[in-house]
């Protein structure tokens, strides 16, 4: 079972300058429509990224609805041994209704 985080408590953690990094699984021209200044890293290319992601702090993960980016971080978690990845719960589709941008 993947942990989550909700739009919310992602927020707060923006609010609050937490220190946690925060990657976005999408396309580049998803990206460039509209994103949470994440780090992009697509879904394609991430297991050829890996050492850009850090296992020291908490690592927040989305995509558009929180389908892909739950692929990633399973992918991650079995391969790499990840335990600090948090799905993003609903993705950047819930961000911009609950939050906005």
């Amino acid at each position: 079972m993947i942990k989550e985080i909700t739009v919310q408590e992602l927020k707060d953690l923006k609010d609050s300058n937490a220190d946690y990094q925060l990657i976005d699984v999408r396309e580049e021209y998803e990206f460039d429509e509209a994103n949470l200044h994440g780090e992009l890293i697509p879904m394609g290319e991430v297991m050829d990224n890996v050492d850009k992601i850090s296992k020291e702090k908490k690592v927040i993960v989305h995509c558009r609805s929180g389908k892909r980016s739950a692929s990633v971080i399973q992918a991650l978690e079995a391969q790499h041994g990840f335990k600090n990845l948090y799905n993003l719960k609903g993705g950047i589709l819930a961000y911009i209704d609950e939050i906005g941008l």
